[in-house]
């Protein structure tokens, strides 16, 4: 069985990094809020897991790695992105 890797490698985990990495996730619809926990969001369309074990780790790890690097910009680089998945745009 062939398996696909949906999950973006970090490039760097710089801020600049952090943030490409958060607009690939957006990109593939995969982006979901750095404190929900990987293993515990479902598709609501299928009711299936939306990533499995393998990605769950992936996932985890990195955002792990970049709480410990960034702390709250974590929240800032993903900020704008959920904004503009609800059709909001922020204050300028």
């Amino acid at each position: 069985m062939i398996t696909t890797n949906r999950i973006p490698a970090v490039r760097d985990f710089s801020v600049n990094g952090m943030t490409a990495w958060f607009a690939e996730l957006d990109a593939r619809d995969l982006l979901f809020h750095p404190d929900e926990s990987p293993e515990t969001l479902i598709s609501m369309d299928s009711g299936r897991p939306c990533f499995t074990p393998t990605e769950v780790a992936a996932l985890t790890s990195t955002i792990d790695r970049l709480f410990a690097l960034h702390g709250d910009e974590v929240y800032e680089a993903a900020y704008p992105l959920f904004m503009a998945r609800m059709g909001i745009k922020p204050d300028a």
